[in-house]
């Protein structure tokens, strides 16, 4: 049977004897650690298809106010995902965990208040600040994974951990909204009870790390020890001004999943109102689509391994992408509205989608192999464009409604952008046969 070693700062650690779940590119001591951000991921996709519509009717305010508020949220993520891989590096993923599960808890609390009350200006702000909390979470534990994980698996744990998040973001997250909604009431009301019971998912979460996943090199620094933590904290960014590969990768990534959540925005109103199919079909579409996107992950991961990590995002990735979003843009449009065979071809044109974005998971592994000597830096600018997904996905949105575009616009822009990664990821090769040092 084969041995792995932990690596924390670089030093080995006493060889430890690897079973099934190692093997599979699931590192065994953070096996929990998965299931934790799977549940804290469900517990924060509660809401992510139908808040828009919920603060347009909670506030009173036009669906342009609240797309920018969305848009702040999503900057908040953009930055709190780069912080969770600088912090990480400074003083350990497993108490930057700590400290996202602090700040949801708290600005979702202040959030639900806010649109109690109705306030607009309150509830801007503490949804925008409680954007910070989920990729503190969440992206920590991918630096934790990677820093733990074989080289040569790299590509399967970070499939793995996508099976997690997109799990709960938006799958689980959505099928818990169908079932809570009516329950507490139905309407505003039930959606609103929704929320607050995505606290008590986002505590279960917490606590399952908390307890469940003690693995001594999440603890402390990852950084080399002489430097600052002023260094620690810029070397991502300058990693990227120095490296033109690096920048390419980081924008490869950001657009990945821009249009998953472009379409959180785009989709609801559409799919909902326009074709007639009801909140709840819509909400069981994003289930459908993203239980795809779970169920091939790892297989992505697993193939990148296989035959190449840069060919896997080119070809199923960014190519195959393009395709699935075109499909689930225009086959609602072509079908007859409120048809029941007309609901399952958009729901399969949506899986396709689901399906080839995961294509994009090798990304996980082909950021740290573009600088083998700075990983956490550069994990720290992969989980920064990870976020920053939302951010780009959303404000592509904003800008096309505000320039008096729709949907076919903002999916066309978003094809465009993946036009942009197909050149960049050409220049993204890594010699995967030569990393099997550290």
């Amino acid at each position: 049977m084969s041995t792995t070693t932990q690596r924390a700062t670089g030093a080995p650690t006493t060889p430890r004897v690897e079973g099934r779940l190692d093997r599979m590119g699931i590192p065994r001591p953070l096996a929990l650690g998965f299931v934790a951000v799977l549940v804290f991921m469900t517990g924060n996709g509660v809401e992510s298809n139908f808040i828009t519509p919920h603060m347009v009717a909670v506030l009173g305010s036009p669906e342009a106010t609240v797309a920018t508020i969305v848009t702040f949220y999503s900057l908040a993520a953009l930055i709190g995902s780069y912080v969770s891989g600088a912090l990480s590096d400074l003083i350990g993923p497993r108490r930057v965990m700590i400290l996202g599960f602090a700040v949801w808890v708290v600005f979702e609390v202040l959030f639900l208040l806010a649109l109690n009350i109705g306030s607009v200006p309150f509830a801007a702000v503490a949804y925008a600040v409680r954007g910070f909390g989920y990729p503190l979470f969440a992206f920590a534990f991918l630096v934790w994974v990677n820093i733990t994980t074989p080289v040569e698996r790299n590509g399967s744990a970070v499939g793995w951990f996508y099976v997690a998040f997109t799990g709960g973001l938006p799958t689980l997250g959505s099928l818990f909204a169908i079932g809570a909604i009516p329950v507490f009431g139905g309407g505003t009301i039930g959606e609103t009870g929704a929320m607050v019971a995505s606290i008590g998912l986002v505590v279960i979460g917490f606590l399952i790390m908390l307890f469940g996943v003690r693995l001594p090199n999440g603890f402390s620094r990852i950084a080399p020890a002489g430097e600052s933590a002023w260094q620690v904290l810029t070397s991502g960014i300058r990693l990227t001004v120095t490296r033109p590969k690096i920048l390419m990768g980081f924008l490869v990534r950001l657009i990945n999943t821009a249009p998953e959540f472009g379409m959180f925005v785009v989709l609801p109103a559409v799919i909902a109102n326009e074709r007639g199919w009801g909140q709840s079909r819509w909400l069981l579409m994003t289930v459908c689509v993203y239980a795809t996107n779970i169920l091939v992950n790892a297989l992505f991961g697993w193939v990148g391994d296989k035959i190449g990590w840069q060919r896997t995002v080119k070809w199923f990735g960014i190519v195959g992408s393009a395709l699935g979003l075109i499909a689930w843009w225009y086959v609602p449009q072509l079908v007859p509205a409120g048809s029941d065979w007309g609901y399952v071809l958009s729901v399969v044109a949506g899986c396709v989608f689901g399906c080839l974005l995961a294509g994009f998971v090798p990304m996980g592994a082909i950021m740290p192999a573009l600088a083998p000597e700075h990983k956490g830096a550069a994990m720290a600018m992969y989980t920064t464009a990870a976020g920053g997904a939302a951010f780009l996905g959303t404000g592509v949105v904003a800008a096309v409604f505000a320039l008096g575009g729709g949907g076919e616009a903002a999916t066309w822009t978003f094809v465009g952008l993946y036009a942009c990664a197909f050149v960049m990821i050409h220049f993204l090769k890594v010699p995967q046969g030569a990393r099997t040092s550290h």
